[in-house]
């Protein structure tokens, strides 16, 4: 495939600043660095947050009967194969969710653990397709999960803006009925993505949906490159004309594709450890996140669905740095590129750039000034 032609220059990544000494930041002070610096989470699905104890206690409350015995044997089922087999438990899972304060909770519980991670901007994927064919009205899903988001914005200063997701393995028809029935509350979400089965489902078949979404002035965002191949982010670039591509591991398979990406700076919001879970790798010293980084692409480190792949935003930066061997001005540059990927205008970008540089400043000069600590 030949590259579409970019409607403006791209932006030169961001560059620490020269007065943070990286070097006196050992591999033993990492983890305490990668807990406590700020930054963005930009691919996590809230349904993928829910905790197998909340989904028991709203089992519990809204009377649903659930195929498992108790919270240990639920998640003693997360022992995924691949992308599928996670769907089919994740699906079943969200169906304890009924009500406006069954999402509220949900998203909740999640801005509460990101806020203890130190996230300060999130943008959040919502499957309503996931719901509304439960008979769960649209409505009741947007405003129990954007009522959590307003509150954690005013109680906390938790910045987040909510991505409406169609599944892939559903038809067009399906996802632009998704669109038109979610128009009434367009106020409060900012974009529409992609997810759910890959394979077998590539992003020109919702060529039509994204174009509408386009049109109507919303962020375009698509899963691609995760078991699928490179031809998929080729697709989600120049056929739906995306601005994120959520996952893309798989670009490494093409050098012309890596290239673009390291050229126009489409971001890739990878996701480690569900790659680990979903089979993706065999394990975390093998993935190939160093490699998009010191290709001078625009990745960095996210959750997915935290609660059934072992870890938040901060286990993955802990296990997969030290699992890789980066070191601390990998950590920077990967923090960065979260704040250079967000849907928040520049001007918040430099802020949280800003506020990151003084993170990095003071922590290694407390390290340098306190080696054996």
């Amino acid at each position: 495939m030949t590259s579409a032609p970019l409607a403006a220059a791209a932006t030169p990544p961001y560059t620490p600043d020269p007065l943070i000494d990286f070097a006196a930041i050992t591999a033993e002070r990492l983890p305490e660095l990668l807990r406590g610096m700020p930054k963005a989470e930009l691919h996590m699905h809230i349904e993928g947050s829910l905790e197998p104890e909340l989904i028991f206690a709203l089992a519990q409350r809204n009377k649903v009967k659930l195929p498992y015995a108790s919270v240990e044997a639920l998640r003693a089922a997360y022992a995924f194969t691949d992308l599928q087999s996670f769907l089919d438990i994740y699906y079943a899972g969200a169906s304890v969710l009924l009500h406006e304060q069954d999402f509220y909770d949900m998203t909740m519980a999640y801005l509460q653990r990101a806020m203890a991670d130190n996230v300060v901007r999130t943008e959040i994927f919502f499957d309503p397709q996931t719901h509304t064919a439960r008979g769960v009205p649209i409505e009741t899903v947007i405003n129990g999960i954007a009522r959590a988001s307003a509150d954690a914005q005013a109680k906390w200063g938790l910045s987040s803006d909510l991505i409406l997701c169609f599944l892939r393995h559903l038809s067009e028809d399906e996802a632009l009925a998704t669109l038109h029935e979610a128009l009434p509350y367009r106020s409060k979400f900012i974009g529409v993505g992609l997810d759910s089965s890959e394979l077998g489902h590539p992003p020109e078949k919702f060529t039509e949906v994204f174009l509408r979404a386009r049109e109507l002035g919303l962020r375009l965002v698509a899963h691609a490159g995760e078991e699928g191949p490179p031809a998929y982010i080729w697709s989600a670039l120049d056929v739906l004309r995306v601005e994120r591509i959520d996952h893309g591991v798989q670009s490494e398979k093409d050098a012309a594709l890596m290239t673009r990406l390291a050229r126009e700076r489409v971001p890739l919001t990878v996701c480690p450890l569900s790659n680990l879970k979903l089979c993706v790798v065999p394990d975390l010293a093998q993935h190939n996140l160093g490699r998009l980084l010191d290709a001078g692409l625009c990745v960095m480190v996210n959750s997915d669905d935290p609660a059934y792949f072992g870890g938040y935003i901060n286990d993955n930066f802990v296990q997969t740095l030290q699992a890789t061997g980066l070191d601390a001005r990998a950590a920077w540059q990967l923090a960065a590129n979260s704040f250079e990927a967000s849907f928040v205008e520049p001007e918040v970008k430099h802020q949280y750039v800003a506020q990151l540089d003084a993170f990095f400043r003071q922590f290694a000069a407390a390290s340098a000034s306190s080696p054996a600590a």
